[in-house]
């Protein structure tokens, strides 16, 4: 589901450090380099060209950046958190985690193209290399930004009467929640009948039986294999971990010899062909080649008959939504919470405007307590699914309010708290930071006076 109403009041700083986490598809455009050096906090290096990604990035999210000297201190509070972050022995070191994340993130963008050439050239880069470090350097700050973030207010926490003194003083500042609903689902994957499983099987091993007789495993990886990740790479992972795959794929890929394919091997995502290209450490490359478990027309109108069936069962009283959910549906993530599905700030109330049409279409005109007919989905993964729904809640657009939205303004109210400690960890860290500041910013009014730092010792 979509994310919900964004519910920020004045906090430029916490839209910085967690608001540039979008896809690299959304972000990639350091291509446009301007470029020199806007700024420097210890080792850190901020550039001109990040300061315009960012402020471009933030415009796309609606927030408001015609105030370049705040914009570029917000980055510079976030460079701060990152510099003392690398410095602190108890935040992990994931270089390596997340250079793998990189590549596996380039190499879902290379999909989508028809060649690396074609790709490079949307996103304004000259080299992959380039492309990979981009990414890189975003998830590392990231990961090392939130971090310490994390560290540093962990201990935050916000009494009642906080919450209420908060309300009290931002109130005509809080922002209108727009027409919202709370939903709960049931979602079902057709099954495959056994003589169309026995045709995807077939299909792979006829192509492993063409490797064996001479065609390439890449070749035949970038003609056959459906995985828009890897298929132009010609089936090629590099650096996987031990633990990042399915465990059915890691598995079958671990039991090989290197250069060995693997019979056909069944995961959530289909079936695959796998060969160990080399295993070194907790670390192995592997090629693959993947025939998506797609069901036809016949297998999704059999699933559409038996979830029919359920929605009787609930509409006849002889079994409720949430048993069902538990039950029957195949969504891991709503199964076990009573199929109740949340945005991504956690909470069961959704904007309308951010459903997906599908679901938007299907619940036109219904009120609450009302049960949709089953329809045909698409969920993660783009797995076909059918799915039903259940009409939890209809919320009219208002004003924020202590008595219906408390958890959000309580949620607004640490926030603020969580800010007010940073902005105290940073003053006390400043002495013992070298900052530079280009002078291209003199004229800046800074809330903090980042200049008189070890900078002038």
């Amino acid at each position: 589901m979509n994310k919900n109403v964004k519910l920020t009041l004045l906090f430029t700083f916490i839209m910085v450090l967690f608001g540039f986490q979008a896809s690299a598809q959304t972000q990639l455009k350091a291509g446009s380099l301007v470029d020199g050096i806007a700024v420097v906090v210890g080792d850190e290096i901020i550039l001109e060209s990040d300061i315009e990604d960012q402020a471009n990035f933030a415009k796309q999210q609606g927030s408001n950046v015609a105030n370049k000297c705040e914009f570029v201190e917000s980055i510079i509070n976030n460079k701060l958190l990152i510099y003392e972050a690398k410095r602190d022995t108890l935040i992990e070191n994931r270089s390596v985690a997340i250079k793998e994340t990189a590549n596996q993130k380039y190499a879902q963008i290379l999909g989508q193209f028809p060649d690396e050439r074609e790709m490079l050239k949307t996103y304004k880069f000259r080299t992959s290399y380039e492309m990979k470090n981009a990414i890189e350097k975003i998830d590392s700050d990231n990961y090392y930004g939130q971090m310490k973030y994390g560290r540093i207010t962990d201990k935050a926490d916000v009494t009642p009467n906080e919450v209420t003194d908060f309300f009290t003083e931002f109130k005509t500042q809080l922002p209108e929640v727009k027409d919202e609903v709370s939903l709960s689902q049931i979602s079902m994957f057709p099954k495959l009948t056994d003589a169309h499983k026995d045709e995807i099987i077939a299909k792979l091993n006829k192509i492993k039986k063409d490797i064996l007789a001479g065609e390439s495993f890449e070749s035949q990886a970038r003609i056959y294999s459906e995985d828009p990740g890897s298929a132009a790479k010609g089936g090629l992972y590099t650096g996987i971990s031990k633990g990042k795959m399915v465990k059915s794929f890691e598995a079958a890929a671990l039991n090989l010899q290197e250069g060995e394919i693997s019979d056909p091997v069944e995961s959530d995502f289909g079936y695959h062909l796998i060969q160990l290209v080399k295993k070194s450490g907790k670390q192995y490359d592997a090629r693959h080649i993947l025939l998506k478990a797609e069901p036809n027309a016949e297998e999704i109108a059999s699933a559409k008959k038996e979830l029919d069936s359920i929605r009787t069962l609930i509409m006849d009283g002889n079994m409720t939504f949430k048993e069902a959910a538990f039950r029957f549906s195949d969504d891991k993530q709503t199964k076990f919470n009573a199929g109740i599905l949340t945005s991504q700030d956690g909470s069961d109330k959704i904007e309308k405007l951010d459903l997906p049409p599908t679901i938007g279409y299907q619940i036109a005109g219904l009120n609450k307590g009302d049960i949709t007919e089953v329809f045909q989905d698409v969920a993660q993964q783009d797995r076909k699914t059918v799915t039903l729904l259940k009409i939890d809640d209809v919320i009219a657009a208002h004003q924020l309010d202590i008595a219906t939205d408390y958890n959000r303004i309580k949620q607004m109210a640490l926030n603020k708290k969580k800010n007010e400690m940073v902005e105290k960890w940073v003053k006390e860290k400043l002495p013992n930071v070298f900052i530079s500041i280009n002078d291209r910013y003199k004229d800046c009014t800074f809330k903090t006076d980042w200049r008189k730092t070890v900078e002038d010792k």
